[in-house]
């Protein structure tokens, strides 16, 4: 909840009972396991997070939401902004 919002309270509780089963295994892989860890604090985790989803493509709704996710952590302007732009060597020009 300190990334996503309140809304994440009862996320793996939520969606058709059909695919429910993927937003419980979205709530224990990603926030069960990745972030309990230690190392890189939770602002960095969500940098990292949004650097990979734009490099891979095709999925543009979760780097939104890693962004809204880090500017709640705590990031600055001037930080997210340089996310993708240090990340351009390695994505490419259309990526970022």
């Amino acid at each position: 909840m300190d990334i996503f919002g309140e809304g994440m309270a009862d996320f793996w509780r939520s969606g058709p009972e059909e695919s429910r089963h993927i937003d419980r295994w979205l709530a224990a892989n990603c926030f069960g396991d990745y972030c309990t860890r230690t190392g890189p604090d939770l602002r960095q985790r969500e940098l990292i997070a949004f650097r990979f989803l734009a490099a891979q493509g095709g999925c543009e709704p979760q780097p939104k939401s890693h962004i809204a996710a880090t500017l709640r952590l705590g990031t600055g302007q001037r930080a997210l902004t340089a996310a993708p732009s240090t990340t351009l060597p390695y994505i490419g020009y259309p990526a970022a």
